[in-house]
């Protein structure tokens, strides 16, 4: 895939949705971090589902920290792997707490150090909650950018190495919210919406698959 056809790519996906936002509820840099930790192997839908009963008692480092794991988890108990999460999310209240005056560090180190908080959680929160003109890439972004041919590689670190690398810098900050939504409900795992898809043309997947297939 040329630079001319990424831009034309990135153009039509701003066009048609110029503010992206996450799917997921959050109003502080601290309930995305929280939000974002509980969504692994979860859905966006599942995750709200719980924050929406769990914010409103507890927001905060220390107001969750306080529910303890126990009380933690009768609020996410709906959500897959609920019993490490509720470990990791307390123990990383622990440490925002302890090192970082209960806040949310805007740093990629002092992210990462936190229990349950990869590279690709980092991302979300330093793109969504900072302006961070970072690319968190998750299983929709990795499926996109490969079938597309945007930006190749075997592992999500060598897609978004890619990414970084090709989109132009008006584009990075919103970029991997474009992808997540297009891979979300367009270009679908096991059969790709390639009919209804706004940049149909300049996808260069060989397989596209249309209704009457």
């Amino acid at each position: 895939m040329n630079k001319q056809k990424r831009y034309e790519m990135l153009t039509r996906l701003r066009d048609n949705n110029p503010k992206p936002e996450t799917e997921l509820n959050f109003a502080s840099p601290f309930e995305l971090l929280v939000a974002v930790t509980l969504s692994a192997q979860a859905t966006d839908v599942s995750v709200n589902k719980a924050t929406d009963k769990l914010f409103p008692v507890a927001n905060t480092a220390q107001s969750i920290y306080d529910l303890g794991v126990d009380g933690l988890k009768t609020y996410i108990k709906t959500i897959g792997l609920y019993n490490n999460k509720a470990i990791n999310v307390i123990k990383a209240c622990k440490m925002l707490i302890d090192l970082h005056g209960g806040e949310v560090p805007e740093n990629r180190e002092a992210l990462e150090a936190l229990p349950g908080v990869g590279r690709k959680t980092a991302n979300v929160v330093l793109n969504t909650a900072f302006g961070w003109p970072t690319i968190a890439v998750d299983t929709h972004i990795f499926r996109m950018a490969n079938r597309t041919k945007f930006a190749m590689g075997k592992n999500v670190d060598q897609v978004e190495e890619k990414m970084l690398k090709v989109t132009p810098a008006e584009f990075k900050v919103d970029v991997h919210h474009w992808f997540i939504l297009h891979g979300r409900y367009t270009c679908i795992a096991r059969k790709p919406r390639c009919g209804s898809c706004m940049i149909e043309d300049l996808c260069e997947f060989k397989d596209k698959v249309y209704p009457e297939d």
